[in-house]
């Protein structure tokens, strides 16, 4: 029989060994947070709406003027360029010689007309009445007739001569380009006394001051988790520390490409990306060309299980 002593010693030992073991055991650590979840990530670059705008002299000639400088703000309309006016001034001039002669035959026929018009009314009234012969009233309806297929060439003639003075002015016009919207000037590549043509290349170089968007790729598996109007945060691709630019999505492509951003050729002619593009919110000035990060969708915690 074992002795009171010995199970009252026995109890304590185990009590001080459980106490020990709680001590001893480590504390639980906290799960590490998750990163933020979202519904895709895509790369693009920020540009504006029809992009920046390459401008070219419409017509042949030597430049006369040149209005406006890199960095400079024009207004819709500002005279950018202008090729020097004499060969158009002396089209004009020629264009209207040619219509001023024209109107002049014109009313002469005109005059003509009209008293081989009267002529041939008294020949056939006195025909009529038996004071004068049929021959006579005969050739003065056919002379009538020739002289009103002459005005009507020479009214045609006139039509001619007024497009072609209408044509001249219109090439003198081409003479002048204008900036189409209001812009910053981001190159000029002419200067006055060369000469241009439509096909000499690019003459000036606009960014149109509207706002700025984001053009990215969506790759073919994160098409169909992104809508317009999905809210989406922008990440400079060169600093991706700084703080997002907030934006929503304002279209999605309706076919599928090749990409444009990917810098490795064979990832790129395997690749296949819808264009999205993204309005900012609010007023933020990121460079147009600027790469980006974009990130669709508000961040969202992981999927939990229901309990059981």
């Amino acid at each position: 029989m074992i002795s009171l002593p010995l199970r009252r010693g026995t109890a304590f030992a185990s009590l001080l060994a459980l106490l020990l073991g709680a001590c001893s055991r480590p504390a639980e650590t906290a799960a590490p947070a998750e990163a933020p979840r979202y519904a895709a990530v895509a790369r693009g670059r920020v540009d504006v709406e029809g992009g920046v705008l390459d401008l070219t002299l419409p017509r042949e000639g030597v430049v006369a003027d040149v209005d406006v400088h890199e960095g400079d703000h024009v207004r819709r309309g500002q005279v950018l360029a202008a090729l020097d006016r004499e060969p158009a001034r002396l089209a004009i001039a020629a264009a209207q010689a040619e219509v001023d002669q024209a109107r002049a035959q014109l009313g002469l026929l005109r005059d003509r007309l009209a008293g081989a018009r009267r002529r041939a009314g008294r020949l056939a009234e006195a025909e009529r009445d038996g004071a004068g012969d049929g021959q006579s009233a005969d050739d003065a309806r056919d002379a009538a007739r020739e002289l009103g297929g002459q005005y009507a060439a020479a009214k045609a003639g006139v039509a001619a001569a007024e497009q072609k003075l209408a044509a001249a002015r219109f090439e003198a016009s081409q003479g002048v380009l204008r900036a189409p919207v209001e812009a910053d000037v981001v190159r000029v590549a002419i200067h006055p006394g060369i000469s241009v043509s439509p096909q000499s290349g690019v003459s000036f170089t606009l960014l149109p001051r509207t706002a700025r968007i984001v053009r990215a790729e969506l790759g073919e598996a994160y098409v169909d988790a992104v809508r317009p109007g999905s809210p989406a945060l922008v990440t400079a691709d060169a600093s991706a520390q700084d703080k997002p630019w907030p934006a929503h999505v304002l279209r999605i492509g309706p076919m599928f490409g090749t990409s444009k951003l990917e810098d490795d050729p064979e990832k790129r002619a395997n690749s296949r990306t819808v264009e999205c593009v993204l309005a900012f919110d609010g007023t933020p000035t990121p460079r147009v060309g600027e790469r980006v990060i974009v990130r669709f969708g508000a961040a969202m915690p992981p999927s939990r299980k229901k309990g059981r």
